[in-house]
């Protein structure tokens, strides 16, 4: 697969600067594609024994990671899976306990061994874990993914060595990391901006201080988006729970960020909603700290869904984007948030 021209021509039709470092790691895309997917007779002769089942990229926020990742997963003929990281665990551990119900045993070895009758290849954008309990199963469930020969690919904006970096009980998490050391690429595209907050994105949708005038122009944005819109108050099942949407205007939802932050929700919870979702609205969005740490965490899983769902935004907040505190432990993954934000509340609408 030759890529570098398809990807001039992509970034000339998008009206996208062309960056060397980008060129390069599309280059890598390609012998990558070479090494696992060509299976002419003479590149299985030649099939050196090291090469790599995964493909990691790291980088910092908004340096066009996904942009690139994304232009390689389109242009795989392959069978291929795109999933949010946490909704594919989700789905696993769906299917594991399933099983278990079932009475059968190898729970691991059939998931995978259905993932591999679907796909040849996946792709996690933005990769991270923050699930103790998922951080134990990774390295036995990984290890049987690459020994199936299923491929991947990571984005993400942590090198390996620092995934779950101060986790809970983290000595477990070590051999995960060893396993994709040993079967992944890792490479990193370094640029010098966040392209999503250097695009003269207007923030017209991220409204602060939390005051009168603030306030006069949420609502009066909301009215006209929900205009001829009935408002329902919205139930939704998520694993036997019941999880009530008080605002719900035919998949407009209106949430305080208390009713989708500060409750015991998680992914599954996020991922139902954004099913529902054309346009949600935050109201009083804090500034976070230690002592709010837990609802940073959930509204940083939340805004990862809800981005990998391309739902725009309109937040109401207590302080700028810039100026958005963090808790000492979240620094790193809000960097991602904060500039997701940035294209998340600026987006044209249709």
């Amino acid at each position: 697969m030759n890529l570098n021209n398809s990807f001039l021509k992509f970034c000339e039709d998008k009206q996208y600067e062309i960056n060397k470092n980008q060129i390069t790691i599309i280059e890598k895309l390609g012998e990558f594609y070479n090494q696992n997917f060509n299976k002419s007779f003479f590149k299985k002769i030649l099939k050196k024994k090291n090469n790599k089942s995964g493909f990691y990229l790291v980088g910092d926020t908004g340096v066009g990671k996904t942009m690139i990742l994304n232009f390689f997963y389109e242009n795989l003929k392959e069978k291929k899976l795109r999933q949010h990281f946490n909704e594919f665990m989700i789905t696993f551990h769906d299917f594991i306990h399933e099983n278990k119900k079932s009475g059968k045993d190898n729970g691991l070895e059939r998931f995978v061994k259905n993932l591999s009758k679907k796909t040849k290849i996946i792709y996690f954008d933005e990769f991270q874990v923050t699930n103790i309990v998922d951080a134990m199963i990774l390295g036995k469930l990984f290890s049987r993914i690459f020994e199936d020969d299923i491929k991947v690919i990571f984005s993400s904006n942590t090198n390996l060595k620092d995934l779950y970096k101060n986790g809970l009980q983290r000595d477990q998490f070590i051999p995960f990391i060893k396993i994709l050391e040993n079967y992944c690429t890792e490479l990193e595209l370094k640029i010098d901006e966040d392209y999503r907050t250097s695009k003269n994105n207007t923030l017209d949708r991220f409204l602060y201080p939390l005051n009168k005038s603030s306030n006069f122009k949420f609502n009066k944005f909301f009215r006209k988006v929900t205009r001829d819109k009935k408002k329902i108050t919205k139930v939704l099942k998520v694993k036997g729970r019941k999880l009530l949407i008080e605002n719900f205007y035919d998949r407009i939802i209106r949430f305080t960020f208390d009713e989708i932050c500060n409750r015991n929700l998680g992914s599954e919870d996020y991922i139902e909603i954004a099913k529902l979702s054309d346009f949600i609205f935050i109201e009083n969005l804090p500034t976070f700290n230690e002592n709010n740490s837990s609802q940073q965490q959930r509204f940083i899983t939340f805004i990862d869904i809800i981005y990998e769902k391309k739902i725009p935004l309109m937040i109401k907040s207590e302080v700028d984007l810039n100026s958005l505190s963090s808790a000492n432990t979240l620094k790193e993954p809000f960097k991602r948030t904060v500039s997701r934000l940035y294209e998340m509340t600026s987006q044209k609408l249709n």
